[in-house]
């Protein structure tokens, strides 16, 4: 996972040390000044990097009201898939959003079949998902038709989540539209904010309050035994891989009672668990079944839920069927616990029921399926045994090990210097870029800022990832690595 920083608007933005303590700060823009970077970038770059959990708003409403349309208004790019009809499945339910300097996630919940169980059940089981991981919610309705039934379904359910919510007036396109917009005081949510997420129109101000009512960061904070109470663990894994089963085998009874059928029922509340001799919460994603019939609608149902347990937990044990081919589901599944910046261990369920030729394909579909996850502890277990249960605890005590584990700027220094001068960037164009120095700014999962002197290239970022894997550890845990290149003196836009 490696980006570009962009710089930070406002020279007035409070910036945080991220991981660094006053003096270790001090002493990192000392060196910052010396290389002639701006002291400001330097500063946003860190708090950038440095951030914690971030908030999640979750984008909800009936079909065909253009959420998706207005998550990638949010978002500034075409990501969601944008079409006439409902059912489309999509890759990924979450992105990551800023407004105003403020970093959060959106979890956009369009594109789900309308009628498979009931347009009313359908979409109340896909903004309850949505809701639970929420922190806050943009509640999207289409003002030319006005509010629908269903959209008073969707108002209950708000209601009863008791999370903070923004009232989107979409499709007004106009000033005539607005009036449209004001009958939607009658749900009483609030003032309608009149919004043409096609064209942008009135999108920054419902941005506005979308700030104004979402946290700067989530309800709960990760910890161990103190202030944030148990781990947290989210079981997930596409449908059908025993994700239930392995959660009662490390219970030792039944916990979990599973519902066929799909959206109809939330599952049980999270479950605490003695392993080890310690308490660990399980978020339990067990209970989405994929029917023929409902292929898409159970996929996506799938992916939400899985999205929603990851945003939730600190860790992610993917579970996958060791007796099936690894599919682009699990390969989606894993992507996006990567995504979310969650620890990992990697389970592959039903090892008893391997022969030898099922084991040596297994292992080369491991190498080239997953060999970008090769850093992720690994476990081969049976759920309905319980073989190598044993085994799970110390792989998620190791994932969050290298989750939480900081290394200091000096000893990074130390080990970029030495790796530079060992390994240098590639030249490009006649000039040679080069990491002139660095820092963590930030753990849960690492996040590390390299300064240079000119663009770096992804492949030299892996490099230095896997470098830092070999020195440092990290297992168990995606890396994060921003780089900042050094304006020239005097090209700083005014």
């Amino acid at each position: 996972m490696n980006d570009d920083i962009q710089p930070e608007g406002s020279a007035e933005h409070e910036y945080d040390h991220g991981a660094l303590g006053d003096a270790e700060y001090a002493e990192f823009m000392e060196l910052a000044a010396e290389e002639g970077f701006d002291i400001e970038d330097v500063e946003g770059a860190i708090e950038a990097a440095g951030h914690g959990p971030l908030p999640v708003l979750a984008v909800v409403g009936r079909p065909n009201v253009g959420k998706s349309t207005l998550v990638n208004r949010i978002i500034g790019r075409r990501e969601a898939v944008v079409e006439d009809k409902p059912g489309v499945t999509r890759d990924r339910v979450t992105y990551e959003a800023e407004w105003a300097g403020r970093r959060f996630k959106v979890v956009d919940t369009g594109g789900w079949e309308q009628d498979v169980l009931g347009i009313d059940a359908s979409v109340a089981a896909q903004a309850e998902y949505a809701i639970e991981a929420a922190d806050a919610v943009v509640f999207v309705v289409d003002a030319k038709v006005g509010a629908t039934d269903t959209d008073e379904a969707v108002v209950r359910l708000l209601r009863k989540a008791g999370k903070p919510v923004v009232l989107c007036a979409n499709k007004v396109d106009g000033p005539s539209g607005e009036a449209d917009a004001a009958y939607l005081w009658s749900l009483g949510l609030g003032e309608p904010h009149p919004v043409s997420a096609l064209h942008g129109r009135g999108t920054g101000d419902m941005l506005d309050a979308v700030l104004e009512v979402l946290p700067d960061a989530p309800r709960e904070t990760f910890g161990g035994s103190g202030i944030g109470g148990p781990r947290r663990i989210a079981l997930i894994g596409r449908p059908n891989v025993g994700k239930s089963s392995l959660l009662n085998k490390v219970a030792g009874e039944e916990r979990v009672v599973v519902n066929e059928l799909a959206g109809t029922t939330r599952d049980p509340v999270d479950e605490l668990i003695e392993l080890g001799g310690v308490t660990w919460k399980f978020v339990d994603t067990a209970g989405i079944r994929k029917r023929v019939h409902l292929q898409q609608g159970a996929d996506y149902y799938a992916s939400l839920r899985t999205a929603a347990a990851v945003e939730k937990a600190e860790v992610a044990v993917i579970l996958i069927d060791a007796s099936e081919n690894i599919s682009v589901q699990d390969q989606r599944i894993v992507t996006m616990a990567v995504e979310a910046g969650r620890a990992m261990v990697i389970a592959y369920n039903k090892w008893d029921t391997l022969d030898e030729e099922r084991r040596y394909y297994l292992e080369r579909e491991i190498e080239t399926e997953l060999g970008q996850v090769a850093w992720a502890p690994r476990v081969n277990v049976s759920a309905r045994t319980g073989r190598h249960m044993e085994k799970l605890v110390p792989a998620i005590e190791t994932a969050l090990a290298g989750w939480e584990t900081r290394v200091p700027t000096g000893r990074l220094n130390a080990f970029l210097g030495e790796l530079v001068s060992a390994h240098p960037h590639p030249i490009r164009g006649g000039k040679q870029p080069r990491i002139l120095f660095g820092t963590q700014a930030g753990t849960k999962p690492p996040r590390f800022v390299l300064f240079a002197s000119g663009f770096i290239e992804a492949g030299y970022r892996r490099f230095i990832e896997r470098r830092l894997r070999e020195e440092f550890g990290f297992d168990g845990t995606p890396i994060h690595i921003s780089v900042r290149v050094r304006e020239k003196r005097g090209s700083k836009k005014k």
